[in-house]
């Protein structure tokens, strides 16, 4: 009896070593829908870099981030970055129900400003500088197309009416157990870099 009892406690505690084996088996399923993201993302970026001009209504949208965080400090900017980036990745996953258009589009608009910015940079200081942006989305890229790919997925499981929960789950778990690490860490580096930059 109290080897039962002792069982049936243990069964009561999170495996943590299972869900990310779980986690890890739930990203490598999704990396046809991932890479089909980081193509659209790219494709985005060239032509946020190329035509430039056409998109200049962003310096609205940048300058109005700027407001929001100018008078943080490290900290401060760190908690707005991790807030900020997990709330746009998990809604976008989530959103992917939806038949998977809203982490498409989410891809697009996002490859197009870092093409946009890129291009600004490169203009204003040179395109080898373009290197000083790397650090800051070394982890955040990846969490972002991973979780946009997550929403690809649920939105195909949705169409070939599959058992949503079962793939809903498998997001979840995902997101929690290495989407939301990515996003820490990223959002510790940017935070810092942007005070030391």
């Amino acid at each position: 009896m109290a080897r039962k009892r002792g069982k049936e406690k243990e069964n009561k505690f999170i495996d943590l070593g299972e869900q990310f084996s779980d986690a890890k088996k739930y990203l490598f399923g999704s990396k046809n829908y991932i890479y089909s993201i980081v193509a659209i993302f790219i494709l985005s970026a060239v032509i946020g870099f190329i035509f430039a001009s056409e998109f200049s209504f962003i310096d609205e949208i940048l300058k109005g981030i700027l407001n929001e965080t100018y008078d943080l400090n490290w900290i401060e900017m760190i908690f707005f970055i991790m807030q900020n980036n997990m709330q746009v990745s998990f809604m976008a996953m989530l959103a992917g129900i939806f038949f998977g258009i809203f982490p498409f589009l989410n891809a697009i608009a996002n490859g197009v400003v870092l093409g946009y910015v890129g291009s600004i940079v490169s203009a204003e200081v040179g395109f080898l500088e373009l290197w000083r942006i790397l650090p800051h989305g070394i982890f955040e890229l990846p969490a972002v197309f991973i979780s946009l790919g997550f929403g690809v997925r649920l939105g195909v499981a949705v169409f070939k009416r599959r058992n949503i929960g079962r793939e809903l789950y498998g997001a979840l778990n995902a997101f929690l157990m290495i989407i939301v690490p990515l996003l820490v860490i990223a959002a510790v580096i940017e935070g810092i870099l942007i005070f030391l930059v």
